[in-house]
């Protein structure tokens, strides 16, 4: 455990980014000026707009890993392992960690050897309002046992949690294939089927100040298409029947919709060849978040 309010090498940061060099040079700047001093690597993803140069021309001191394409979320895998802390947090481009939460986390991790994340707050620019999700978190339904250090999850937010390095890289990181949007789950689903449990802590925060450079409708197709190849990579096939029609009666009858399903149906020879249902007492804990995620205000396919 590192002194309060000092330096705390326990935790390091991994921003991936593409294309926001204002967003991500304020975001350095946030993450610079945390009393933890936590070492950050920046994953650029081919951007085109200079930001890469910029972040090594103003922040020397981080770590800056170039990919020769946009690897989407596969760049943070990059990132972890150019790291040789036992936590990490992640980091959107947009997004930055309030001041002792790094230190929180790992205090956390350090008392609870079977827990591989924790979720944070996110609290949304200007106003500072608590995005949408956070009622959902915080009122999970997922069974778990006492002295956990908060609700149990079944995802994690991948801008605004901090894990354990020897879980995520021990399930293989965040899956190629899927690329981007939506690509937790996943990687979410694995760890609670080895073992390990996720959190939600409320004392931990996050700011998010929403970029205006983002692709929704893009996002929304990858965010479908992923959501269908999750279901039936990991759950049974009723559950993963019954999860399909469900996201299929949420989504616009539009061409994005279509695009999705049709990228999704093409899919399904690895899908089916990499299938691997979660153990009962994970399936448990998802037939019992159904309801939470039907009704979500915060779970849309928009854009």
């Amino acid at each position: 455990m590192s002194p309060p309010g000092g330096p705390d090498p326990r935790t390091g940061v991994v921003v991936i980014t593409r294309n926001r060099r204002r967003e991500l040079l304020n975001t350095l700047q946030r993450l610079a000026d945390l009393p933890e001093r936590p070492p950050i690597v920046v994953v650029d993803n081919g951007s085109e707009d200079g930001s890469a140069d910029a972040v090594a021309a103003s922040f020397p001191g981080v770590a800056l890993l170039r990919a020769p394409a946009n690897l989407g979320a596969v760049g943070r895998n990059l990132g972890v392992d150019a790291l040789d802390t036992p936590y990490v947090a992640f980091c959107d481009d947009d997004t930055w960690w309030e001041p002792g939460s790094l230190s929180l986390a790992a205090d956390l991790l350090d008392t609870h050897p079977d827990v591989a994340s924790l979720t944070a707050r996110i609290l949304v620019e200007p106003s500072l309002r608590e995005d949408p999700i956070t009622p959902e978190l915080r009122d999970s339904p997922v069974p778990a046992p006492p002295g956990l250090p908060g609700p149990a999850l079944l995802s994690i937010l991948a801008g605004a949690s901090v894990l354990r390095v020897s879980a995520f890289t021990a399930v293989g990181g965040f899956h190629e294939r899927l690329w981007l949007g939506g690509e937790e789950e996943l990687l979410s689903l694995d760890l609670a089927a080895a073992g390990w449990w996720l959190c939600w802590v409320e004392r931990m925060c996050v700011h998010h100040a929403p970029s205006r450079g983002r692709d929704s409708t893009g996002r929304r197709r990858l965010g479908i298409r992923n959501t269908l190849w999750t279901a039936w990579l990991r759950r049974p096939a009723g559950a993963a029947l019954r999860r399909t029609r469900a996201v299929l009666a949420s989504v616009p009858a539009d061409r994005t919709s279509a695009l999705a399903v049709g990228e999704a149906l093409a899919g399904l020879p690895w899908v089916l060849a990499q299938r691997r249902p979660v153990p009962r007492r994970v399936e448990a804990g998802l037939r019992l978040l159904e309801e939470p995620q039907r009704d979500s205000p915060a779970r849309r396919y928009v854009g």
